[in-house]
């Protein structure tokens, strides 16, 4: 009996000893970080190109820009060109001239790894510097009692006055999708504030370049449709 205790002790001593002596697996950890384009985003709204061909009282152009300085925070600009002939019942006007808008979007979506996507809150300051024809118009001189002594003869002789100006601020909402490495596809819509607006002399100016229709609240709405390329100058 004492010689079976005695191996039974000494297999317990070998045991633990191999025990011991066994290495723990080492366990890898994951070592990939996921890094995104810090850099400048350039790019157009199509959507003026669209307009240009159904409409054939507009034509205009816009530059999108922006540059990421932090993880959610762009600085953001566009600048164009735009002419459009306003129709009323009584008055045919055009609003010509250049514009830029400057602000800040914020981007409120939670990228999956290395994604870049964008669903974003933005403000901007407008300006815009302009001339305003009015084309032709038809006075209000009739008389109902006596319509066939005053009648009410249209004036064509255009008159132009330049160098007005049109101050606003706007609040926009909008996303940008990246489609390919670098390249997105982006959709936003705003709602504008005048701060001021010139008018002609004699006549409120209903088209402001940027800005696009005045409402009598002083008001206005717009929304674009771009295209841009990422140029990343560094990835964090």
């Amino acid at each position: 009996m004492l010689k079976y205790i005695i191996s039974f002790y000494f297999c317990l001593i070998f045991v633990d000893s191999f025990s011991q002596n066994e290495t723990t697996p080492e366990v890898k950890k994951d070592t990939i970080i996921y890094k995104t384009g810090y850099g400048l985003r350039l790019g157009m709204d199509i959507s003026k190109l669209g307009l240009i061909i159904v409409d054939k009282s507009y034509s205009g152009l816009e530059i999108v820009g922006d540059y990421r300085v932090s993880k959610s925070w762009y600085a953001a600009a566009e600048i164009g060109h735009e002419e459009e002939i306003t129709f009323e019942d009584y008055t045919k006007s055009t609003s010509k001239g250049n514009y830029i808008r400057l602000g800040a979007n914020y981007n409120a979506y939670n990228n999956w790894l290395d994604m870049n996507n964008e669903i974003y809150v933005g403000g901007r300051y407008g300006f815009a510097i302009f001339d305003h024809t009015l084309n032709s118009y038809t006075p209000n001189v009739s008389n109902p009692d006596f319509p066939s002594y005053f009648p009410a003869t249209p004036i064509t002789t255009p008159t132009t006055e330049t160098g007005l100006t049109a101050h606003w601020l706007e609040f926009q909402l909008g996303i940008k999708v990246e489609t390919f490495k670098n390249l997105f596809i982006g959709f936003s819509g705003s709602y504008k504030v005048a701060v001021s607006i010139d008018d002609q002399s004699g006549f409120k100016t209903l088209y402001a370049p940027g800005f696009n229709r005045v409402y009598s609240s002083d008001t206005g709405f717009g929304f674009n449709y771009t295209i841009s390329y990422l140029i990343p100058f560094v990835n964090k």
